[in-house]
């Protein structure tokens, strides 16, 4: 019997920077490898980072990927590792490139010795939900199997595990001791009731315990939970990485025998306790996810702050606690932007709020900006309204040109669905925090984050008037959103079920809805497509956001044919 230390190195990367991602390989592997480990797996595509979208058709990128793959290795036998066995995900250029353009496998590496011993182009190309790959990539062929040290071990890429075809199948037929499979897998809300019962599922098919290493972080408006595990054949957990966080997990496997012709590797030096993850709630989990995907656009992107207005409403004070948790209150520039309709309790609620949480604070009135365009043009009702989420949209453009800001937009997923906002005001902004959030959501999103600063003996950040009195754009007298829009309670529920789960109207009547309401709900939808093609995007958390998930066409007439 031969046991051998696994590591998974839970990492973050970024899209494009093979140089940064080698060096974070570089890292994980150093520290692996002082705790004993001899096989480290990464995520997939770590050394280019995920998805690639169109990187994936150009020729430089794809060289780049494999000179990188092959200084990667070279690098770890120099700086000592060589004895090691790395299992890296990368581009790679396919033989013979496909219809369509697609010149690439979505691949992994297994570096030893100072080479690249064995590759694997992923085989299963998901084309589905946010997924595009088998526009980009090429499908490989075959399996991969090596014995490391006496364990024999399997490898896959994400999607082949989810399918039970091809690979699955192939490797189930052998007698293998582990699977390693490496993941850019994203988090949505309903991700665990799948992950882990498909585990549970395959590990009793392999009969054997799964590797399954995962990706962390936010790229652009996907955000990676990481959520590494090791399951065995049983469907034991016996191992879960922390969400939401780089992590470099341990865990001793033990094969059927002593290796005759696979790869020497030393045994571990001491025994290791797995660290057994356990899992957020989902308010919890949402939270996260939307910290870290406004931290990571902000970094990743260089940016040195961002800017936010700041109305005294629920949506802009929960996007500035997001952006306070994500990159610290000091690079939050709060702006209360007040016009003859504020009311004195939002103009409070706002000043509160920046106190509660330190984040700068400035007051910029708009009523000298709008008046000249009301007086010059004439405006008046809807258009009049406008004016003055365009003068609050151009001061925060302003403020991002003049000093570098990220704009965060406030808009939330009911907003964004039915196109309660103002085209170049409101939706000014170059991210969206809780654009995949509704309404009902976003109020209980701030209960939550409140009762973590009570639990912790900090004053709530959001001020109570904000999540209790009626949301309102205060854009003329005595106006509240329920002036437009149903009761938001109801709302959500419909957008539930005509945008999530793609109910017919007739459905959702069936279940108890007004059959007007809905059929205007339904116009107002696909009436403001065009307002979402343009808008920014934001951190997806949910299997139906708007923007990579969810496509229509802008111009469109729906008739029932001739009768």
């Amino acid at each position: 019997m031969s046991t051998i230390r696994f590591a998974l190195a839970q990492l973050n990367p970024i899209v494009g920077d093979i140089t940064g991602n080698s060096l974070a390989i570089l890292d994980a592997v150093a520290r692996a490898h002082e705790s004993g480990a001899r096989i480290i797996a990464t995520p997939e595509m770590s050394l280019t980072g995920y998805p690639v979208d169109d990187l994936a058709s150009s020729l430089d990128f794809i060289r780049q990927s494999e000179a990188g793959v092959v200084a990667l290795a070279a690098r770890l036998a120099t700086d000592g590792y060589g004895d090691a066995v790395v299992v890296v995900g990368y581009l790679s250029a396919a033989e013979q490139p496909e219809f369509g353009g697609a010149r690439a496998h979505n691949s992994l590496a297994v570096l030893h010795g100072g080479q690249v011993i064995a590759s694997y182009a992923k085989r299963h190309l998901p084309n589905y939900s946010v997924f595009d790959e088998e526009r980009v990539f090429v499908p490989g062929s075959g399996t991969l199997v090596l014995n490391l040290g006496g364990v024999e071990t399997g490898f896959l890429i994400c999607e082949d595990l989810w399918r039970p075809d091809g690979p699955v199948a192939e490797l189930s037929a052998q007698r293998l001791d582990a699977v390693v499979v490496i993941n850019a897998s994203p988090f949505d809300t309903a991700k665990d009731e799948t992950r882990f019962p498909l585990l549970t599922t395959r590990a009793a098919e392999f009969a054997c315990p799964i590797v399954y290493v995962n990706a962390v972080g936010g790229q652009d408006d996907l955000v990676f939970d990481g959520d590494s595990a090791v399951v065995d054949s049983t469907g034991t957990v016996l191992l879960r990485a922390t969400r939401f966080v780089s992590a470099l997990e341990l865990i001793d496997i033990t094969g059927t025998g002593a290796s005759t012709d696979g790869i020497a590797l030393s045994e571990p030096r001491d025994d290791v306790t797995p660290f057994i993850g356990i899992d957020l709630p989902d308010l919890e989990a949402i939270w996260e996810a939307l910290v870290l995907g406004v931290r990571d656009y902000v970094t990743k992107n260089g940016f040195p702050s961002v800017v936010v207005g700041l109305s005294g409403g629920i949506d802009s004070a929960v996007c500035a606690v997001i952006a306070a948790d994500a990159i610290g209150a000091d690079r939050v520039y709060g702006v209360s932007m007040p016009s003859r309709y504020s009311s004195d309790g939002s103009k409070d609620d706002a000043h509160e709020l920046a106190t509660t949480i330190g984040c700068h604070y400035s007051i910029e009135p708009i009523g000298d900006l709008v008046t000249p365009f009301e007086s010059q043009l004439g405006l008046t009702g809807i258009a009049a309204e406008n004016i003055q989420a365009r003068a609050r949209g151009m001061i925060l453009m302003s403020l991002s040109n003049q000093n570098g800001h990220l704009v965060l937009t406030t808009g939330n997923k009911s907003e964004v669905a039915v196109g309660y906002s103002t085209m170049y005001g409101d939706t000014v902004g170059g991210f969206a925090p809780i654009k995949d959030v509704f309404k009902t959501v976003v109020w209980e999103l701030a209960r939550w984050r409140n009762s973590v600063s009570r639990a912790r003996g900090e004053t709530p950040p959001i001020p109570e008037n904000s999540i209790t009195k009626a949301p309102s754009a205060e854009l003329r007298p005595d106006q509240t959103d329920q002036d437009s829009l149903p009761p938001y309670e109801v709302l959500d529920a419909i957008l539930e079920k005509l945008v999530s789960r793609r109910d017919s109207i007739d459905a959702v009547v069936t279940d108890g809805f007004d059959r007007a309401t809905v059929e205007r709900i339904a116009a107002l939808i696909a009436g403001s497509e065009w307002k979402r093609r343009q808008g920014a995007i934001g951190p997806r958390i949910s299997r139906m956001a708007f923007g990579r998930e969810r496509r229509l066409p802008i111009t469109v007439r729906r008739t029932t044919g001739l009768t």
